[in-house]
């Protein structure tokens, strides 16, 4: 049976290009694979379009429903980011970079989950320790991802794992400058003119269970919090109806990659658990928190500790 590869839902770079190098990386060792994502082609976040063009990838195949199918996880473990029917799949695989989530197997499987900046890393470390050579397109996305996951470095969550393999990839990609990779990246994740807000909200963003509470996260990279000053209302329309859809908290993480730091915008059931957990006073929905880069380092560990998870 063919492995269906697929990261999290609302995928980022990391999540679309580590299907494709996993999908790469069993073909490789003789299994088929199929490079898949939670969304039609149509819904590609813009940076990953830029990536996917950029290196001449194609476009994973759309996956609604994991029933039946043997499956690997790319960039998550939590069940609330994937495809439905999971519990009725074959789980054979799971590299990750990621807190290890809710999801269990019935058999031993292939785990491999690392303290890194981006799933690019680990893969980057699965080719070279099964002697497998990254084809360049493919190294191209991986060596986009890490620096898309680090920010180009400036995240917390950066390592230097994260450094070397992109040292390694680019000279795979043929890739001369990174910086100039970046900013192309970064102009195209961080563009919003005429972008619905709902499209923005749910542009990079996870829903987490955090100790029976649906707590969902949302993160906008941004060159200026200018980019948004005009549709700040939108943007909290936005969070407003997702909150209605049954979740405690939604946050959206409006950072600001110059100045490193976040515009935290929060509606929850609790406003005052959410400004314990980062120790800060909320102004109309609103705390900047300087420093602020990483959900997956300072956000949504603050907000577990918080909601006691």
């Amino acid at each position: 049976m063919v492995i269906s590869v697929v990261g999290h839902s609302n995928p980022d770079t990391d999540s679309v290009t580590a299907s494709i190098a996993l999908a790469a990386f069993f073909t490789a060792q003789g299994q088929e694979a199929q490079a898949c994502m939670q969304s039609a082609a149509g819904d590609l976040n813009p940076e990953s379009q830029v990536v996917l063009e950029k290196f001449g990838l194609d476009t994973p195949v759309e996956i609604s429903d994991a029933a039946g199918k043997d499956i690997a996880l790319v960039d998550f473990s939590d069940l609330a980011q994937a495809p439905a029917n999971l519990a009725d799949a074959n789980v054979v695989a799971v590299v990750d970079h990621h807190k290890v989530g809710d999801l269990t197997t019935n058999s031993p499987i292939l785990f491999r989950a690392e303290p890194v900046g981006c799933t690019g890393t680990v893969l980057c470390k699965m080719f070279k320790e099964a002697g497998i050579a990254i084809p360049k397109n493919v190294a191209g996305g991986m060596l986009a991802a890490i620096l898309s996951d680090t920010v180009n470095f400036k995240s917390p969550t950066c390592t230097d794992d994260d450094k070397v393999a992109v040292a390694e990839l680019k000279k795979i990609a043929d890739v001369a400058d990174t910086d100039a990779l970046f900013m192309d990246m970064l102009k195209a994740k961080s563009s919003v003119a005429g972008v619905p807000a709902k499209d923005l909200l749910f542009r990079d963003y996870k829903d987490f269970d955090m100790n029976g509470n649906k707590v969902g996260v949302g993160q906008l990279e941004l060159a200026t919090l200018d980019q948004v000053a005009d549709i700040r209302g939108d943007l909290m329309g936005a969070m407003e109806e997702a909150k209605s859809d049954g979740r405690h908290s939604v946050l959206l993480m409006l950072t600001d990659v110059v100045k490193e730091g976040t515009d935290l915008v929060v509606l929850s059931d609790d406003p005052a658990l959410v400004e314990k957990a980062f120790d800060g006073k909320l102004e109309n929905n609103v705390m900047w928190i300087d420093g602020m880069m990483s959900r997956k380092k300072q956000t949504v560990p603050n907000l577990q500790s918080a909601f006691g998870c």
